[in-house]
């Protein structure tokens, strides 16, 4: 029996599923890649009016002071002194669950903060993990579709959720990060939060680096177990909402201290791992935590949702002196955030309250469109160049270009020295004391062994045993003792 071809919208077949069109291996991507496009652009519209993934959420506004000099690794004017303070909104959420699940859940968690900077917004969109699942936004759709409600039957399905990671090996470190203790945070308070792809920063000198983010909590890490979070959500499915509300009600305002790790960018070519894939970390050995700043919340929003369902992070939202890398998914999000606020909110969801820039004030050229806010000054033109005065480009590129090199195609990403799928899990799980790893195998053991097909059971073990023997042989047992049970 032949198989069916797989086809893009307008029915004409696709030859790479896996990997997106770059400049050169390793490269940024190709805005000529409409099969990336196209699929990204289509999975925003799949749900009216909440948001496809990261629906259920939670907000505050606060501050943040720089602590440490910066200002040899970026320009940004917001991190150019220490004592400098800028605005911000924060907003925590779920990934895989409707607006209407509950708090207590083992999923990531986003912790996205908009800093309304003198140079317009910088967004920053991260989750409470270092790491993810996937490294090319091409393959993003189909892992939220295994991860999400089932098409026929309405629910969460444990043979879409392993039967995917079964066919993504790299995911097993981040199956490792959140079927450990850190996957149920006790609160939104008690967690860390990562920009978690990597960054570039340019200095003044024109000097470029890339970073990473690191949010480390001021509360300390709080998680629950799998039991605590199934009681918990039972009794009380807003239990993070109300946590983070009455907290800063009652004046204990959460706090977390941003460091960064730093690469310089003549480095990354030849460090062990390839620096801008998102399943990976850099070990902190190689690249030890630098101090910036403190983030603190401590205002709630007077409407939840004008200001949390209505906030529109993105994170092509840069300021002068930090711009992207050639991380993969990065790219794919540079145009995935925006479309999906386009589609969700409207094009003149930036001219919202909690979106719109506080430091400063927009001025382009856009105009119109559903609920435009702006009107247009009488007798002022709409385009650019133009000879009347309207605002004019300033020549001065916000970070430092990205060389390219190669042919255009669908690469692989490029492997390094200490590069493969497994390595990295299986340190995490070294890592950890002996009652972590017990958790761990337990609740690893509760999806998988709800799996109906053998073949998928035994794909994702052999995840397991390639980062650790050990880890295979108990997650293995345990499967199997629940299987027979």
């Amino acid at each position: 029996m032949s198989k069916r071809v797989l086809t893009t919208e307008s029915g004409a077949p696709v030859a790479d599923n896996q990997n997106s069109a770059s400049a050169g291996v390793g490269g940024p991507l190709l805005l000529q890649d409409q099969h990336l496009l196209e699929k990204l652009a289509r999975f925003n519209r799949e749900r009216i009016p909440e948001r496809v993934v990261h629906a259920r959420g939670s907000g505050a506004y606060g501050h943040f002071t720089v602590t440490d000099d910066v200002s040899d690794l970026t320009s940004a004017a917001f991190l150019s002194t220490a004592g400098k303070r800028t605005e911000l909104f924060t907003r925590f959420s779920t990934v895989a669950d409707n607006l209407g699940g509950a708090d207590a859940v083992r999923d990531p968690r986003g912790f996205a903060v908009k800093f309304y900077t003198e140079e317009g917004n910088y967004d920053l969109v991260g989750n409470n993990t270092p790491v993810f699942f996937i490294k090319d936004p091409l393959k993003f759709p189909d892992f939220i579709h295994s991860q999400k409600r089932d098409p026929f039957t309405g629910k969460q399905e444990p043979d879409n959720v392993w039967d995917f990671w079964a066919h993504a090996p790299e995911a097993t470190h981040q199956v490792t990060w959140l079927m450990g203790d850190r996957g149920i945070p006790a609160s939104y308070r008690h967690m860390n939060g990562y920009g978690s792809h990597t960054y570039q920063w340019t200095n003044a000198a024109g000097e470029a680096f890339f970073v990473k983010y690191h949010f480390k909590t001021n509360q300390g890490i709080r998680s629950l177990s799998a039991e605590q979070g199934q009681e918990l959500a039972g009794k009380d499915p807003d239990s993070h909402q109300t946590d983070l509300l009455q907290a800063i009600e009652r004046g204990v305002h959460p706090s977390w201290t941003l460091y960064v790790q730093v690469m310089p960018a003549a480095e990354a070519d030849g460090y062990r791992f390839n620096p801008f894939d998102l399943t990976k970390v850099w070990p902190h050995a190689d690249h030890p935590l630098r101090r910036v700043g403190r983030l603190v919340l401590d205002r709630n929003p007077d409407n939840v949702f004008a200001e949390v369902e209505q906030a529109a992070f993105s994170p092509n939202n840069f300021v002068p002196g930090i711009g992207p890398s050639p991380d993969k998914m990065l790219q794919g999000r540079l145009f995935a955030y925006a479309d999906a606020h386009r589609y969700r909110l409207g094009v003149n969801h930036t001219q919202l309250a909690v979106n719109a820039p506080r430091a400063t004030a927009a001025d382009n050229y856009g105009r119109d469109g559903l609920m435009a806010a702006n009107a247009q000054p009488r007798g002022e033109k709409n385009y650019e160049p133009n000879s009347y005065g309207g605002p004019v480009e300033t020549g001065a590129p916000l970070s430092a270009p990205l060389a390219v090199h190669g042919h255009t195609g669908t690469h692989e990403a490029p492997a390094h020295s200490k590069d493969d799928d497994f390595f990295q899990a299986g340190e995490l799980y070294r890592l950890m004391s002996e009652e972590e790893r017990a958790r761990l195998v337990a609740n690893i053991a509760g999806g998988l062994s709800q799996v109906s097909r053998e073949d998928v059971i035994e794909k994702n073990l052999a995840h397991f045993h390639a980062a650790d023997p050990a880890y295979g042989k108990r997650v293995e047992a345990a499967v199997r003792t629940l299987r027979e049970g």
